[in-house]
């Protein structure tokens, strides 16, 4: 299996999320690509804003999806960056502009590593804030997050009423909104 520079295996890392479901290798994923994924759609185009939404569906489609990963077929970079590739398009398509002829993307060009250590340290942030959550409403953001699950889905998993589940959730997020300012 391919390993980065430092010795991650990226491969494996990614076959525990397939395999095992494992929480600890899909952070260190998310570590890893999401800040390259947000850099990448943002050289390619897109504001700051709708790349940061881009790569949280991406890293979202990263794990739901895990059960697709084929390391014979595609490594995990390449994986990756082809759904933020698709991602890129179906959010061009849905604003309605046209596509540009030509997207440059791949792992070759590493973003600004001042850019690489500033998102890192901002997701590492995130993930102490969602730490510090109380357990309620973490387990909701996971769900809603990380799960892709609607509110009327997690009101109906969890035998809550609708109504708490958007008050924790909106809770939650402005307490996380306030931890990342």
């Amino acid at each position: 299996m391919a390993q980065a520079e430092d010795g991650t295996d990226w491969a494996g890392l990614m076959l525990r999320v397939r395999d095992c479901q494992d929480r600890a290798a899909f952070a260190a994923l998310f570590r890893h690509f999401a800040p390259r994924v947000k850099a990448f759609l943002m050289k390619s185009g897109a504001g700051a804003a709708l790349a940061e939404e881009c790569a949280q569906d991406v890293m979202a489609v990263l794990w739901q999806k895990a059960h697709l990963f084929d390391p014979a077929r595609a490594s995990v970079a390449t994986w990756v960056f082809t759904i933020a590739r698709n991602k890129r398009i179906d959010a061009l398509r849905k604003d309605r502009r046209a596509e540009p002829e030509e997207l440059d993307w791949g792992p070759e060009p590493e973003p600004d590593q001042a850019e690489v250590m500033e998102a890192q340290q901002e997701t590492e942030r995130l993930g102490r804030a969602l730490a510090a959550l109380p357990e309620k409403q973490r387990a909701l953001i996971e769900r809603a997050f990380f799960g892709e699950l609607s509110h009327s889905e997690i009101a109906a998993e969890t035998g809550l009423p609708l109504g708490t589940i958007k008050s924790r959730i909106r809770l939650a997020l402005e307490k996380l909104r306030q931890q990342m300012t």
